[in-house]
């Protein structure tokens, strides 16, 4: 990898299904170039250490922390952020139309990391029990609920319950 007289390095990253040809500061975190070089602000910047899940991004469709990641390390990968969650028409998925209908988010901090790590657990488990989600959704925090809103609405997405099921699929 070659550097730029100023030292920044070539970055070749799809995120949400767009390819991004940039150059940037090897010491440039993932969660920086999608908030500020690529303007995706919909992942939040929470602890900054990689424990509130506030920064959760699917690279290559793995649950990933953005704060802890460099950047280059998403060299050739593909990443979806929140913003990716949806269909290319706008409409919402059928997980973010059941946070909605089914109470998933409060203040709206820790939905967009709540969403993420609920997709990747939905495609590793795609009809988990109750104790599944909870157990797999402990690396994202929420300071505003008991998380019973957020159970309920993964466990309507699988269930395909109440009036959002199945929207955007």
């Amino acid at each position: 990898m070659a550097a730029s007289a100023d030292g920044r390095l070539a970055l070749r990253v799809t995120v949400n299904g767009t390819l991004h040809e940039l150059t940037i500061p090897g010491s440039r975190l993932l969660i920086d170039l999608l908030r500020d070089d690529l303007g995706l602000t919909g992942t939040k910047k929470g602890c900054a250490i990689g424990v509130c899940g506030a920064c959760s991004v699917l690279v290559d469709g793995e649950l990933m922390s953005a704060c802890l990641l460099l950047a280059l390390a998403v060299q050739g990968r593909s990443v979806t952020t929140v913003e990716g969650l949806a269909a290319p028409d706008g409409s919402l998925s059928a997980l973010q139309a059941a946070f909605i209908a089914h109470g998933g988010f409060q203040c709206g901090i820790c939905t967009p990391g709540q969403l993420v790590a609920a997709t990747a657990l939905l495609a590793h488990q795609p009809d988990p029990d109750e104790a599944e989600v909870r157990a797999w959704m402990t690396g994202n925090l929420c300071r505003c609920t008991g998380y019973l809103g957020i159970v309920a609405s993964i466990r309507a997405a699988v269930i395909g319950e109440g009036p959002a099921a199945g929207a955007g699929e």
